[in-house]
């Protein structure tokens, strides 16, 4: 039996489309397990830095290391690109970190496109599910694996494993965890789609699920990171660590934007009123929330480098 669903699943056509770096470790996954990719859809090759070069995304760069195909459509209702993935013929798509897909491109697959999200769907369905799950103190997440349908996220789930966000654990740290408990579990999903192993279950199967306490992960915007020290000390660090390493959280200081990366909560009365600071202008800055403080140990202040608090501290005068 095992040697059949082995050789099942081998033999399976797919097509992957995803852009980063976190797309790349559920890529390898496949190709590691002997999966037989016949299609990479990647993001156009766009111009940064200085020079405006073109950069090709992560997971480009992995299939041209790779020798896979390669497909980096503008517009994925072009009727070219639609041409060309039906040539491919693919029995599956798999979809990790991409765009939105238009129906002609998520149907075309005769098992249909399986995506993996980071969160234990139906919860933090969304952009950001990563930030969110932090910015909310979460203790648990997870991955899922499941159907696309047409409205985002709400397809049939597949498979779900679970795991911790550590007290310390940053965004950072989750997208770590995620993409190798991630990638394993595609993995895992693809060969029970090829057995048949694998039931769909919808995601409010449960009789017992609550609508009403559906946690959403939506975009990330400049307005979302910016700090409100009138929040409890949980609050604020939870917003912390949800945002770093990227995009980070922020405040202002002498009307320059001071972004925090690494900070440790003080639970003691403050003295002074939220939002105000308090140094030794040596070894410590923090700043008070509504019962206790902030103490930051990783700052960028706009213009500067990243760099320690007592660095900071050397060159900065309040």
């Amino acid at each position: 039996m095992i040697t059949n669903s082995v050789n099942r699943y081998q033999d399976l056509r797919i097509v992957f489309m995803g852009t980063p770096d976190f797309a790349v470790a559920a890529l390898d996954a496949l190709v590691k397990a002997g999966c037989k990719i016949v299609g990479v859809i990647t993001a156009p090759d766009k111009p940064a830095g200085r020079g405006l070069k073109l950069q090709q995304s992560a997971v480009k760069k992995y299939a041209v290391e790779n020798c896979l195909h390669i497909l980096q459509p503008d517009k994925l209702k072009n009727p070219e690109f639609i041409t060309k993935l039906k040539l491919l013929k693919a029995d599956l798509q798999v979809v990790v970190a991409f765009r939105m897909l238009p129906e002609v491109v998520w149907s075309m697959a005769p098992m249909g496109s399986v995506n993996l999200h980071g969160s234990l769907l139906p919860q933090y369905r969304g952009s950001a599910p990563i930030n969110w799950a932090v910015i909310n103190g979460e203790k648990k997440t997870g991955v899922t694996t499941f159907k696309l349908t047409q409205e985002i996220d709400t397809g049939d789930i597949l498979l779900q494993e679970s795991f911790s966000i550590l007290e310390n654990d940053n965004a950072g740290d989750v997208h770590h965890k995620m993409k190798e408990i991630g990638s394993q579990l595609l993995t895992k999903t693809i060969k029970g789609l090829a057995d048949g192993s694998i039931k769909e279950t919808p995601q409010f199967s449960s009789l017992n699920f609550n609508p009403s306490t559906l946690k959403h992960a939506p975009k990330i915007f400049t307005e979302t990171c910016k700090i409100d020290w009138n929040k409890s000390v949980d609050m604020v660090y939870d917003l912390i660590r949800g945002l770093a390493p990227y995009p980070a959280a922020y405040t202002l200081l002498n009307d320059k934007k001071l972004k925090i990366f690494v900070v440790k909560k003080i639970t003691i009365a403050p003295t002074v009123q939220p939002g105000d600071f308090e140094t030794d202008n040596k070894t410590f800055l923090q700043f008070a929330c509504i019962n206790g403080y902030i103490a930051i140990l990783e700052l960028q202040l706009e213009g500067k480098t990243k760099m320690n608090i007592q660095d900071f501290l050397r060159g900065w005068r309040f």
